[in-house]
């Protein structure tokens, strides 16, 4: 694979993964998710929605492949997999450097008591 190719790759997971994490009941179902796997009949509990449309925010975390799904029979058991938060901090560390140098900047000048 060329690196074009594999950048157009990483850019396009990560795409994905930032949509799926725009929106706040996917980041709400993520959270359960992070406690332990749940079928999406629990999953849905705490929603004013329908299973058919917390399915469809699983389908969403899914493809972003924050969340895998066993399905037994009727039974759809969804878990989280944290593999790409990884990418997203590999991602972040290029700006945390940024941060943290500003942040170090504003510390020592207000700590020098310098008035502009």
């Amino acid at each position: 694979m060329s690196s074009a190719s594999r950048n157009n790759s990483v850019d396009n997971r990560l795409d994905a993964v930032f949509h799926a994490l725009g929106d706040r009941t996917r980041r709400a179902l993520l959270a359960r998710l992070a406690k332990r796997p749940a079928m999406i009949t629990e999953l849905a509990h705490p929603f004013a929605m329908s299973l058919p449309a917390v399915s469809r925010h699983i389908r969403v975390l899914e493809d972003a492949g924050l969340v895998t799904r066993a399905v037994d029979g009727r039974m759809h058991r969804c878990s989280l997999n944290p593999k790409p938060f990884k990418a997203i901090d590999g991602w972040l560390i290029h700006y945390r450097q940024y941060w943290e140098e500003n942040l170090a900047a504003l510390a020592q000048y207000v700590e020098s008591g310098q008035d502009s």
